[in-house]
């Protein structure tokens, strides 16, 4: 093995060692960003669909802007064409469980609040709610948008609503 006579070189070889090391532990630790909603910045999730048949969008919209004094919400949602978009107020977020809530002022003057929970990597978001005007009752998935120039996809149709039984008309028969 060779023997370093100079300590000068000893130290430089040493340094250099050092912050290979230190850049690789870098380079790695910045690759492994941790996964999860960010806490600053603007995320968008949606499940804006095209309704095959009709042409018409379905679904809704939930721009999320997150700030360091507050979070603030633009939701879009779809009644044949997407709606103007509404500012969410009283914008609650908990970052430890992923529970969200907003309300909004609908058309009518009516406050409505929407519910929903982030997934621990915040690529979806789950709502609470009714799909296909309020006959099923079922979670919406809407998935986090990385690409805005992507075709809509076409729409899931609703669900078939089963009949409700038929009872039988006992008024008429005779009493006995």
């Amino acid at each position: 093995m060779y023997q370093m006579k100079s300590p000068r070189a000893t130290a430089m070889l040493a340094a250099l060692l050092l912050a290979g090391a230190t850049g690789a532990a870098f380079a790695n630790a910045k690759a492994k960003k941790p996964a999860g909603l960010e806490r600053y910045g603007v995320a968008v999730y949606s499940d804006l669909c095209m309704q095959k048949d009709s042409g018409e969008i379905g679904g809704q919209r939930i721009t999320l802007h997150r700030f360091a004094e507050a979070d603030t919400v633009i939701y879009e949602f779809t009644a044949g064409s997407l709606s103007y978009p509404i500012v969410g107020n009283d914008v609650n977020l908990d970052a430890a469980t992923g529970a969200f809530d907003f309300t909004i002022q609908s058309a009518d003057g009516e406050e409505r609040k929407l519910a929903g929970k982030f997934s621990k990597d915040g690529q979806t978001l789950t709502m609470e709610g009714d799909y296909c005007g309020g006959s099923v009752h079922m979670p919406m998935k809407l998935s986090r948008v990385r690409d805005f120039g992507r075709p809509l996809k076409n729409c899931t149709p609703c669900p078939a609503v089963p009949a409700a039984p038929v009872e039988p008309d006992n008024a008429s028969a005779p009493v006995g």
